[in-house]
């Protein structure tokens, strides 16, 4: 998965700040330099062109382990699928560690294994249960 600009400099940021807690110092452009070059590309001016008219990817990728909340419920789970729609939004399948009871009432189950949903960005959809809450969320 491909971060965003913005990830890759808070990445560099990060690691001026652990070699600075080690008394090493490196500069701003040092250290983008060296996410650039992390990433396989020959400078953060080539990283920079190659990703920054891109729109951003999706928060996940396939094969991820995830956890978070679908109709309220806690999993955790593996991401089968991804794919975009546009505008910022993804259609991901996902298959639960665990069946994940949506029944609301005691009296009978309503076991799901394996499901599909229509995200954005922020790993929530936009769909919202009868409470206001997101249909699923994704912990990112």
């Amino acid at each position: 998965m491909m971060l965003s600009i913005e990830d890759l400099k808070a990445q560099a940021k990060r690691l001026r700040a652990t070699l600075a807690e080690s008394g090493q110092t490196l500069g701003h452009s040092q250290s983008l330099e060296a996410v650039a070059r992390m990433r396989g590309y020959r400078d953060w001016n080539t990283l920079h062109a190659a990703i920054g008219n891109r729109p951003p990817g999706p928060p996940v990728g396939v094969g991820q382990s995830v956890g978070g909340a679908y109709l309220g419920k806690p999993f955790r789970g593996e991401v089968k699928a991804v794919s975009a729609l546009g505008d910022g939004r993804f259609r991901i399948t996902l298959h639960f560690d665990d069946p994940v009871d949506v029944s609301t009432f005691e009296s009978f189950e309503v076991l799901r294994q394996r499901v599909s949903a229509t995200i954005q960005r922020n790993g929530e959809t936009m769909e919202r249960t009868s409470n206001g809450a997101p249909q699923m969320q994704i912990s990112l």
